[in-house]
């Protein structure tokens, strides 16, 4: 059975969407309000979820794919909440701490006409994420060669980089969405299966400005050297990078759409990447796939709001590679 394990962040979203975002010092008037939930370990959690369900008129011999998320929340009502949507979305949530001393974490996030945003977070919770709770996690999944582990940096990075080590030796598939972007220990990287930075992230670690497909390669192969085997650089609209260490890498296009608020599209990605993986997608029929899911979520408000589900981006033609 196809089976994703999140570990990660889980935020409450409060958005603003105004025609433009405040420079500083500025306020802006006159934009609508909406609260979500969030956080890029939730979200992912939740896409991978959503789009490991069959849809209408699939195989009935298909089975769904497993998720486990492994977080912490606060004891408030925004942590009753978020287990409350895990309930629902039908994700297993054993591993998910309810911390009796810290908040959950909320996320202050601003969107502008284009769609574009910027994003504040007070962590709370999930910076006592420790390693002890993603040992006991770890320590419970069987047939690890049918497991993808997907991460992110929105909890502490020793924690983060314990659950990489431990995870591959285990002979599980890590990925690691490399966000909020900051360097990472070339140890660490050594062990995962997949790189998924989008191009200030890929600066960040590569030091290669990333404006194009030459430079996506560059990137890419930097990163090759640095120990990852696999590196897939978002671009936004233009798609993903696609890159192994043996392979002069390609570009897998996005299907064109109007944005409207970008807010959760790479958490939508990586949990879109993650259940294709657990399937046994190719990388690049699974970064198509990925793609496709994205192209959807951009043109919905919200973070986990905008999460389509698998017949949505089923009924998409695939593009050609």
């Amino acid at each position: 059975m196809p089976f994703v394990c999140v570990i990660g962040s889980s935020n409450t979203d409060m958005v603003i969407k105004a025609d433009k975002l405040p420079a500083p010092g500025e306020t802006v008037i006159g934009g609508s309000f909406l609260m979500n939930p969030g956080g890029k370990g939730a979200n992912q959690a939740v896409a991978a979820a959503r789009l490991g369900l069959p849809g209408p008129g699939a195989d009935p011999l298909v089975a769904p794919t497993s998720v486990l998320f492994v977080a912490n929340v606060g004891n408030d009502v925004f942590g009753r909440q978020a287990l409350q949507q895990f309930e629902r979305e039908g994700i297993q949530g054993d591993f998910i701490t309810t911390d009796a001393d810290e908040p959950s974490g909320v996320a202050l996030i601003g969107v502008d006409s284009r769609g574009e945003n910027c994003i504040m977070v007070a962590s709370g919770a999930n910076a006592r994420l420790g390693e002890q709770q993603v040992a006991v996690a770890l320590a419970s999944l069987t047939n690890p060669e049918e497991i993808v582990v997907l991460l992110q940096l929105e909890t502490p990075i020793p924690t983060v980089a314990y659950a990489i080590r431990q995870s591959h030796q285990r002979g599980m598939r890590v990925v690691l969405n490399p966000a909020p972007a900051q360097p990472l220990d070339p140890a660490v990287l050594a062990c995962l299966y997949a790189i998924t930075p989008n191009e200030t992230e890929a600066e960040l670690l590569t030091g290669i400005r990333v404006v194009d497909e030459e430079s996506a390669r560059q990137a890419a192969q930097t990163l090759h050297q640095a120990g990852v085997p696999n590196v897939v650089i978002t671009l936004g609209a233009r798609g993903a990078f696609v890159s192994n260490a043996s392979e002069a890498g390609t570009l897998v296009a996005a299907p064109p759409v109007t944005a409207v608020d970008t807010t959760a599209a790479g958490d939508c990605f990586n949990g879109a990447l993650a259940v294709a993986l657990a399937e046994g997608c190719s990388l690049t029929d699974a970064v198509a796939f990925a793609c496709k899911a994205a192209s959807i979520s951009v043109t919905r408000m919200g973070a986990q709001a905008s999460l389509p589900y698998r017949h949505e981006v089923d009924s998409l033609p695939l593009l050609t590679v």
